[in-house]
């Protein structure tokens, strides 16, 4: 495999689909095959069969056995065993509790049950995942939801297209300010504070912007925000380089758990449901290996779907804790994973939701993320937000399989509250327009 491998957790390096593999499919019709295997094993091969259709004809005797057996549904089983035309993935991740159905489908053998021979490559931040998949050394990425839309537009690095294909988890992100600061909670009080977030392509950046602008705070001029990569940000809480953050998980549960700052307020309190993370491809990859970019798809979707439900959390918690996952204590996981936290100022909550995992790539997400990107300067150009938002939030390449895995995909335009603002995906501009503080 390609790319600089800084930690590998899988790399089986055996085709699970290779010469005489029962996934390939004959170029005969699959379901005319199947249909008239049916009928033969049903009626047999003798006279009495040949009289029995005819009394029926062959259309009803079929139709009657589909009340059995369903075939449309064995058919598009069919189609998602195709065997992928790329088998060996490299696949680059940022150890943050968002990357949870990545590690899950790889722990729980998925990637390999879909034909795939997946490495996963622990990464040191989201510039060297943008620069990796740029050069093609990640075949895949866990990225920010933001990031496929700023390197598809250009204006975060060479324009190259790129696929969101699934959102990783929603939620799941926090405020922490440092303990000092217990006494100035309200907004209007952090004028000169330096916050710190991941990466200025984030959803930490843009909601972190929209919480301090709503209280009359301008988030360019009143306070400082630097990009600090995740790992570093509780450190810099205690050496006091940063008075706060907005950052992924396990960061805000480890400052508490360290006694260095406190959380201030869930991201779900600004928009609940908000998107974070996403899993991404190049445009050429969907294209060029669609098999295997299904395959891909396939799996992430049925870890998405295991870690989605709140009984199998503290599971989840508890396996991500290695090295080679997360390496985190297993209480600070079980905290975020399971929504039951101590907040650093001497209360305790019962958040189920506190993060989720729900994958749908929601194309109204990408339309609000780039009115966000207008809003501050980052996109200065007109923009035709929608046909952005659905070439790259790949909704209906994975709407089948994200209903079969039991995920809602209709209502793309939702109209979210974000702060008592209806955010309505239909009128971007009249949106953007309605905020008094704003760059452009």
């Amino acid at each position: 495999m390609s790319g600089n491998k800084d930690v590998e957790i899988t790399g089986h390096h055996g085709h699970v689909c290779g010469p005489g593999c029962h996934h390939q499919q004959p170029d005969a019709d699959l379901g005319s095959l199947m249909r008239q295997s049916v009928v033969n094993t049903i009626f047999g091969k003798n006279a009495g069969r040949r009289t029995l259709l005819k009394l029926l004809g062959a259309s009803t005797a079929l139709s009657l056995i589909e009340q059995v057996i369903p075939f449309s549904s064995i058919e598009a089983l069919g189609d998602t065993l195709k065997t992928p035309e790329k088998v060996e993935l490299t696949i680059g991740f940022i150890p943050i509790s968002c990357s949870a159905p990545l590690l899950i489908a790889a722990q729980q053998g998925l990637f390999k049950e879909a034909g795939l021979d997946v490495e996963l490559v622990k990464t040191p931040g989201w510039a060297v995942i943008r620069d990796r998949l740029n050069k093609g050394d990640y075949d895949a990425a866990h990225v920010l939801s933001p990031m496929p839309l700023s390197m598809s537009l250009g204006i975060d690095g060479p324009p190259a297209a790129f696929d969101l294909c699934l959102i990783q988890n929603t939620n799941g992100q926090a405020i922490t300010l440092a303990s000092k600061h217990q006494g100035r909670r309200d907004p209007k009080n952090w004028k000169g504070f330096t916050f710190g977030v991941p990466f200025p392509y984030s959803m930490h950046n843009y909601l972190l912007r929209y919480y301090i602008a709503e209280s009359g705070v301008n988030p360019d001029s009143d306070v400082t925000i630097k990009a600090v990569p995740p790992p570093e940000m509780v450190a810099q809480l205690k050496a006091g380089l940063l008075d706060g953050f907005l950052s992924p998980e396990p960061f805000n549960q480890l400052a508490v758990q360290q006694g260095v700052g406190f959380i201030h307020l869930l991201t779900k309190d600004i928009w609940n449901g908000h998107p974070c993370c996403g899993f991404s491809v190049a445009h050429r990859f969907a294209e060029q290996a669609p098999n295997t970019y299904l395959a891909l798809l396939q799996a992430v979707i049925k870890a998405a779907a295991f870690v989605h439900k709140s009984e199998n959390r503290s599971e989840v918690a508890n396996r991500l804790t290695a090295p080679a996952y997360l390496n985190q204590p297993a209480e600070v996981l079980e905290a975020i994973f399971t929504g039951s936290f101590a907040d650093g100022l001497g209360g305790t909550h019962n958040e189920p939701d506190r993060i989720d995992f729900n994958p749908v790539p929601f194309p109204s997400m990408g339309i609000w993320m780039l009115t966000q990107m207008k809003r501050w300067g980052f996109l200065a150009k007109d923009v035709n937000y929608r046909q952005i938002a659905e070439q790259v939030f790949r909704l209906a390449d994975a709407e089948k399989l994200l209903k079969d895995a039991g995920f809602e995909t209709g209502d793309n335009d939702r109209r979210p509250v974000i702060m008592g603002k209806t955010f309505d995906a239909a009128s971007p501009e009249a949106y953007l327009s309605s905020f008094a503080i704003r760059r452009m």
